[in-house]
């Protein structure tokens, strides 16, 4: 009797809110918005920095998307009206569907074929990179680490628990919780695939880290842990 092989494994990374660019067609909407373009109502900073770093040392693809969320949410399911922001909530429904053909369904769809083909071979571990504001409505966010994930699925809750105890090991002062500040189950990306896949095919992870680490003295030796870390627990 032969035993039955483990069913393979591979990393694929994407990045959803890498930038906060918008297309010259809707610049007008965002006159004198600089600056909330810029902060973190507008993009994810050190999401694309971070996913960069672990597609170059672990040698994965990474799929990333440099449109502001503010034109259109790359990480919700077009039926959730929170897609729109107050710039765009308002246009007529026509435009509305051009900017998902045009600004958000090359993203999604691009995910969604390489997750199919990885998923033919075995197993996918799909990694979306984010980051989140320290502080937000006077609430302070005690977390440097956190990876999001549905605590309903075995498979993930189990990778999560091996990849957070390995970066651990790493560095032990590294702050890490999981499912927090957000619900790994929200509407996502990772929550629209898995409806879609059996945690056998897909496991779906969000990394998200603490923006106040971006640009400080550790940031940088912090990307390697992370990296060094999901590597050994996708080996």
């Amino acid at each position: 009797m032969t035993s039955r092989k483990p069913a393979a494994r591979e990393l694929l990374l994407t990045c959803e809110h890498g930038g906060n660019r918008i297309p010259g067609a809707y610049a007008h909407l965002f006159r004198g918005e600089q600056a909330l373009l810029a902060s973190h109502r507008g993009w994810d900073p050190g999401a694309l920095q971070l996913a960069r770093l672990l597609s170059r040392r672990l040698r994965r693809p990474l799929y990333a998307t440099t449109w502001s969320r503010l034109l259109v949410e790359h990480n919700r399911s077009p039926s959730n009206p929170r897609i729109w922001s107050a710039f765009t909530a308002g246009l007529p429904k026509a435009e509305r569907e051009r900017i998902l053909e045009r600004w958000w369904r090359p993203h999604r769809e691009t995910v969604e074929r390489a997750v199919a083909d990885a998923a033919s071979r075995g197993r996918v571990v799909h990694v979306a990179v984010h980051s989140f504001t320290p502080a937000l409505d006077g609430e302070i966010r005690n977390s440097d680490v956190s990876v999001l994930y549905d605590s309903r699925r075995r498979k993930e809750r189990e990778f999560c628990d091996r990849w957070m105890a390995l970066l651990h090991d790493l560095d032990p002062a590294v702050r890490i919780r999981r499912n927090y500040p957000y619900a790994g189950k929200a509407d996502g990306l990772t929550t629209w695939l898995r409806q879609r896949y059996p945690e056998s095919r897909y496991v779906g992870i969000e990394l998200e880290i603490n923006q106040g680490w971006v640009g400080r003295a550790g940031w940088k030796h912090l990307q390697e842990h992370i990296a060094d870390s999901l590597g050994a627990a996708v080996p």
